[in-house]
Order: structure tokens, then sequence, then C-alpha cells
């Protein structure tokens, strides 16, 4: 009886599962701070959480279905997800650009915005605007958005190694 090879074992789907594990905590941590921390995410924060919840599902198809997809489709996926995590760090440095005041970020959450109308003061009482340009945690001088851009770019390079890897594997 032939022995089933898990998926996991294969030197090709190592690094996914590593880009996985990374960007699963990283998201259970954003929810962490916000659940259970009390930090508010901003306009800004929730658009970057959009690469984790479009990327990390197709991650984990790839690691279910790692021996059961042709070589290239996979590569392709992978290729992917790679983009998707390549704007997702796109998206944390653009953030992070915002808090250091490097460039104007959108003027829902910057206070940038130049006119105001009757109807904008009147919803002022019904909406509480978490500004995008003022960070509400640093550690070591970096806030919640430039670890993500600086995870998001890890979670790439294991991506692109593994990419990589299946590459050189189909070649031979």
């Amino acid at each position: 009886m032939p022995k089933k090879i898990s998926p996991f074992a294969n030197q090709n789907s190592s690094p996914i599962n590593t880009a996985f594990v990374i960007g699963f905590f990283t998201i259970l941590g954003a929810w962490a701070f916000e659940l259970i921390g009390g930090y508010e995410p901003c306009q800004l924060c929730l658009t970057q959480r959009i690469p984790y919840y479009t990327g990390l599902p197709i991650i984990a198809l790839l690691l279910v279905f790692w021996n059961k997809i042709p070589p290239m489709a996979r590569i392709s996926a992978t290729l992917i997800a790679a983009a998707i995590f390549i704007w997702s760090a796109y998206l944390g440095t653009f953030h992070a650009g915002v808090e250091w005041g490097f460039w104007q970020g959108p003027a829902a959450c910057s206070g940038s915005g130049s006119s105001i109308n009757f109807a904008d003061l009147n919803a002022l009482n019904d909406a509480r605007v978490i500004p995008c340009d003022t960070p509400q945690f640093r550690f070591l001088g970096i806030s919640f958005a430039g670890y993500n851009a600086l995870i998001s770019v890890l979670i790439v390079y294991f991506l692109l190694r593994s990419a990589i890897g299946q590459i050189k594997t189909k070649e031979s």
C-alpha cells in the first residue's frame, strides 16, 4: 500500500504553511487588539484587513488541495496570493506614511476635508470617525500600519520562495 504523502511535508508547501500561519496570527492579532484591547480601527486599518480576508483563503485552499492541483495552477495561485500581499504591504506603507505626515490620507479620516455642509454637521452625532493620521499605538516607533507592511513583505517572501521552488521542481 503506497504511503500517503501529506501536503504539509512537501518542501515547496512548507513556505506556504509559514505564510499562512503568519497571516492567520496577524489578522487574529488585529481582531484581538480591537475586541480585547479596545483599539478602534480607522478606515485605512479596516482596508488593510481585506488582503488577509482574500489571500488567506487562497493559501488555505492551496494547502488543502496541494497534491490535487496541477502544478501550473498551483504556481499561479501562489503568485496571486503573493500579489494580494504585495497590495497589503502597499496599504500598510501608505497608512504608515499618512501617520508620519509624508502624504495626505483620505479626507474621510484624516481631517483634511476642506468643505463641510450642514448635513455633515447634523451627522456628527451619529458617526464616530477614527483618525487615520494619528496612530493609536507604536512599539519601537512602528505603528500597527507599519507592522502590517513589514509582516506583509514577510508573507510575500515566503510565497515567492514557494513559487520559485515549485517552478524549479516542475522544470526538473
